[in-house]
């Protein structure tokens, strides 16, 4: 009998395949779909966070399968890109998400000598983001001088690759000191993680922890618990720290023990309970390191965090996959932030699609492993 898995993945490749003609006919690097096509990014046209998650799933594809239409699809996205890194000025922290789905694959999979320039190119933006009082500044306005974000643990994986690629220890010491400094001041003793910390630029100092996307201050945005989780993940993995994954483990416990009972996950698991507030892209994406976690720990306990992903898996491809050909994405239910729905409440969103092809490739074995820092 065929596994659940390879049949997700058969018809992932198959509404993917329609997708990116779709998405090149149109011709914008795909945030969300609604009403049959793809709509472009909210804010700040392709400098947006989220560009590098479609190519993303554009090379995992490619890598699985040889297909040469996903590759070209990737690439034209990739012209848009890097178009951005030279308009540079709305470009922030989130330059490991772009860049390293995109250029960073392409040169991962192809050996391409321009792709890891470009990519590099990328990391040396986010390693000038550094403030010497021990974090990455987040966004650019002049009144964020101090803003760290919990999502910046996933982007500091194209720091640990420029430092493999170069033979600078400077970037991966950058990604080390914001990593340290997140455990001492986002994360709490249950193993849950804050969404932003203020820090007075000039000293370090925390004078503030906003509510950031989740429910309220001191409350528990399901996403960025996500983040945290495979964040610190990765930075195990690339350092081989074991700091690090003990870490990541405190955030597995907490995460696996608010999984929903239909094992799917809230918008923030410190919500009202009569509230109806689901984001998918939190399960796809701490499903994906949970899976990490789980070949890293192995035993029993590696098993506990296999089983727990492929329980949110199955719960997203039985209860909010669309695989009709009329949706060009796949997971409906995604929320983007808790109390702001300009950027998408219960829509499809193309990032958790990423997150679900990934985890997809990963229990099929043909993962690209975009994510580390070693090729």
């Amino acid at each position: 009998m065929q596994n659940w898995f390879d049949l997700a993945f058969e018809r992932a490749c198959r509404k993917f395949a329609r997708g990116a003609q779709l998405a090149a006919a149109q011709g914008i690097i795909p945030y969300k779909s609604v009403d049959g096509k793809y709509v472009e990014s909210p804010f700040d046209g392709n400098s947006w966070w989220t560009g590098g998650f479609w190519p993303g799933i554009m090379w995992q594809l490619y890598k699985a399968t040889g297909e040469e239409g996903y590759k070209a699809e990737a690439l034209r996205v990739e012209e848009l890109l890097t178009r951005e890194l030279r308009t540079f000025d709305l470009l922030n922290h989130d330059v490991g998400f772009m860049y390293l789905l995109s250029t960073g694959a392409h040169h991962r999979l192809t050996g391409d000598a321009q792709a890891a320039t470009d990519t590099l190119h990328a990391a040396t933006i986010l390693a000038g983001r550094f403030n010497p009082e021990g974090f990455i500044r987040a966004w650019p306005r002049r009144e964020r001088a101090g803003y760290a974000i919990i999502d910046c643990m996933m982007n500091l994986s194209i720091l640990y690759w420029a430092s493999e690629q170069t033979g600078d220890p400077r970037f991966a010491k950058i990604a080390r000191i914001h990593a340290d400094t997140t455990i001492r001041e986002f994360l709490r003793e249950d193993g849950s993680s804050c969404h932003i910390c203020v820090f007075d630029p000039e000293t370090g100092k925390v004078v503030e922890r906003p509510a950031g996307q989740g429910y309220c201050e001191g409350s528990s945005w399901s996403r960025g618990q996500a983040w945290a989780l495979y964040g610190f993940t990765l930075s195990g993995v690339n350092t081989g720290d074991q700091k690090y994954i003990d870490v990541a483990r405190r955030c597995a416990k907490y995460f696996i023990s608010n999984i929903r009972e239909d094992g799917l996950t809230d918008s923030d698991f410190c919500q009202p309970k009569d509230e109806e507030r689901i984001d998918n892209i939190a399960a796809a994406c701490a499903s994906c390191g949970l899976l990490e976690l789980a070949d890293v720990v192995g035993g029993e306990e590696g098993e506990t965090y296999r089983a727990a992903a492929e329980r949110m898996l199955r719960a997203l491809n039985d209860l909010c996959a669309d695989w009709s050909d009329e949706a060009p994405g796949i997971l409906q239910k995604c929320t983007a932030s808790y109390h702001d729905d300009g950027a998408g409440r219960h829509v499809n969103i193309l990032y958790g699609d990423y997150f679900f092809v990934e985890a997809l490739c990963r229990l099929r074995g043909t993962d690209a492993r975009l994510w580390m820092a070693k090729i």
